[in-house]
């Protein structure tokens, strides 16, 4: 037998991330929350800040191994990484036609520091990296 109650079931509580550099576009989108989805390398950028804005993001070494971004001490600063255990990166995936022919931004990476839960869309300068690389496997 199970008893009614008018208590609320207990959330889980989603760690927040805190965007220091704003995603383009969206400056007054600070907060987020990354949710992920199982059995797949998707993960969506849910906003707090505006529950209606949410991203697409996917790890970029998946389909490139070779991605290397290289950000300014500025960044590092903001971002207050003090070791490379520190960092997650991620991309913004466009897909308005399909999964078949998405693509990545590597030009501007979000980075992650996983340790203080900072994060900022960097937009890389002087590096040869596209705005809508193809998804390769």
């Amino acid at each position: 037998m199970t008893a009614a109650t008018t208590e609320a079931p207990a959330v889980e509580t989603v760690p927040t991330l805190e965007m220091v550099q704003p995603i383009l576009g969206f400056p007054a989108a600070r907060h987020f929350t990354i949710v992920d989805h199982h059995d797949s390398l998707l993960r969506t950028l849910q906003c707090l800040d505006d529950t209606d804005l949410r991203f697409l993001v996917v790890p970029p070494n998946v389909f490139y191994p070779d991605y290397a971004p290289v950000v300014s001490d500025q960044v590092v600063e903001d971002l207050e990484i003090t070791a490379e255990s520190d960092v997650l990166l991620l991309v913004l995936l466009s897909a308005p036609d399909g999964l078949a022919t998405a693509t990545v931004n590597l030009r501007a990476p979000l980075v992650i520091n996983v340790r203080t839960r900072r994060a900022a869309q960097v937009v890389l300068e002087d590096q040869d990296h596209p705005l809508a690389a193809p998804l390769q496997s």
